[in-house]
């Protein structure tokens, strides 16, 4: 049975192709670092976003939180927006495996402001936590790109006071579509970036953190001590690799599908499409519970084999992908009629 899965581009499955480079995969120990295939991987994460080294994690919250181990000691506090993954998707990790606490300030639309970040940053005072890291979000999960102007004025306010900058961009690839600049444009704003292999690139696990070399070995140790040494690794590499060669190359077509997503859904009385928030694969939207309730939405659209989530605030948030097409969409909102036109 088919099913239109509009949750989240992790959703997406393996290509063919994927599968059978998994299947023809060469491994080895990664712990030992002699999996040609991870190694491989590796070496173009890095290349792709112009950093000197990347290591293979299991997701993209690994990722992160393997980075914020990673920059900081124990006690520090963290700069991020308060409503950042790492905030409010992460299970207060960062509390458990790095031992700091974050320090949130508020958005506009994914974007910290750089004169807040700055105020932000402690001074030496015997009475304050020391500031060991802001964070930053590429594309953010609100479903706008945080303008380059932004992430850099924040960069360089972080050189000034010594203090790194890690990003979460586990979309990067879609932020880079969206503003048509080269990935490594990004990442030249941040000392480690993360980015998903599995959010929209097909591959069925694993994330990847870069940065400098040096900052590597030292994540590559507390991927060890987190639990994240894996050994033939390189079955899950080879659809990295594809996923980095050829799936960003076709984000444009979900970017596309998005907005005419939201065209359609527009013509529906009482919905109202976040339209400053449609930059990459994400349509957020309210609707009245007049129109069409949530558990109802849900159900009933589960019994077409749609899949939705429910509302996360006050709005709903439908995602493209691979695996979602023009057809797809048309039939969603014919759904979405009929649902209103029978209430």
């Amino acid at each position: 049975m088919k099913f239109i899965d509009l949750r989240s581009d992790t959703v997406t499955m393996p290509t063919e192709e994927m599968r059978q480079a998994m299947a023809r995969a060469e491994v080895g120990d990664d712990v030992y670092e002699d999996d040609p295939t991870i190694n491989k991987l590796e070496k173009l994460g890095a290349e792709k976003l112009s950093k000197e080294a990347a290591l293979f994690v299991p997701s993209g919250t690994f990722g992160n939180q393997l980075a914020l181990l990673t920059h900081t000691r124990r006690g520090q506090e963290v700069i991020i927006g308060r409503n950042n993954h790492i905030v409010v998707h992460e299970v207060g990790a960062s509390a458990v495996i790095a031992g700091v606490q974050l320090r949130t300030l508020e958005t506009e639309k994914g974007s910290m402001n750089p004169e807040d970040v700055e105020n932000a940053i402690r001074i030496d005072d015997i009475h304050e936590p020391e500031t060991g890291l802001i964070c930053v979000e590429e594309a953010h999960g609100c479903g706008a790109v945080v303008p380059l102007e932004i992430l850099k004025e924040i960069k360089h306010i972080a050189e000034k006071h010594s203090i790194p900058v890690h990003m979460d961009g586990a979309r990067i690839f879609n932020a880079a579509t969206a503003i048509g600049v080269d990935p490594k444009e990004i990442a030249a704003c941040c000392d480690s970036v993360m980015f998903c292999l599995s959010k929209g690139l097909s591959a069925p696990i694993g994330s990847m953190v870069a940065g400098s070399r040096q900052f590597i070995d030292k994540a590559r140790k507390n991927r060890k001590l987190m639990g994240g040494g894996m050994r033939q690794a390189g079955i899950l590499a080879a659809a990295g690799i594809i996923a980095l060669e050829k799936m960003t190359l076709r984000l444009q077509e979900d970017h596309d599908n998005a907005k005419y997503m939201a065209e359609k859904l527009s013509e529906i009385p009482g919905v109202k499409v976040k339209r400053d928030r449609l930059d990459i694969d994400m349509v957020f939207f309210e609707m009245t519970k007049d129109v069409i309730p949530e558990k109802i939405l849900v159900e009933k659209l589960y019994e077409k084999n749609i899949k939705v989530n429910g509302l996360e605030g006050d709005e709903y948030r439908f995602v493209t992908h691979i695996g979602v097409t023009r057809e797809d969409i048309d039939y969603v909102i014919s759904c979405m009629k009929e649902l209103v036109n029978n209430k």
